[in-house]
């Protein structure tokens, strides 16, 4: 069974593995559920394109979830791999950043939640790095999507670009802060 962190987390690894057909979206109907000591989340529904039903469990930890957008603990996932979060993150934060260039200023605080997801699933990728080790190891990599980011371009995964990319991306998100306290705008929406 697969292993949760959070909720963030389970969303996302739904998010990432699609319906036979090939669409993304269900109406997803949630349910906690005992099985002896372990609480199982049980996310099913019916896929809107084919009508499938599409049904995940998540062993969740028993480690208290931080709050979202974070996925997990200090621990990687055992879920989602560092090519996959790169690839969400990649992404999000361009599409992000070509809406922030084309949104007046005053009109950025609509966009941080998304910002503050682009954060999380970068911090995401430093917890793969093995203490004292300067890169991800390739052994790191298990889903397709991981494997061919790795093979594609690997020092993408080296400490001081994932590094960056997390700096990179709390400057944008602490720019959308700073502009929302000057209009008197509120931090809501994450």
């Amino acid at each position: 069974m697969l292993t949760a962190r959070s909720s963030a987390e389970a969303h996302l690894y739904m998010d990432l593995h699609r319906c036979e057909c090939g669409a993304g979206e269900f109406d997803r109907q949630h349910r906690l559920e005992l099985h002896g000591d372990v609480l199982v989340a049980v996310y099913e529904g019916v896929c809107a394109q084919c009508e499938r039903t599409r049904r995940f469990e998540f062993r969740m930890t028993e480690e208290v979830p931080p709050p979202p957008p974070a996925f997990g603990g200090a621990e990687p996932s055992q879920i989602i791999d560092p090519g996959e979060f790169e690839a969400v993150a990649g992404r999000l934060a361009e599409s992000t950043g070509i809406q922030l260039l084309n949104t007046p200023t005053s009109e950025h605080h609509k966009l941080r939640a998304a910002m503050a997801y682009v954060v999380a699933a970068y911090e995401e990728m430093l917890k793969f790095l093995p203490a004292g080790q300067d890169s991800i190891p390739a052994s790191a990599f298990v889903s397709e999507v991981g494997k061919a980011r790795y093979r594609r371009d690997p020092g993408n995964f080296d400490r001081d670009i994932l590094e960056m990319n997390v700096k990179d991306a709390r400057a944008v998100l602490a720019n959308i802060d700073r502009h929302s306290t000057r209009r008197g705008g509120t931090h809501s929406g994450e």
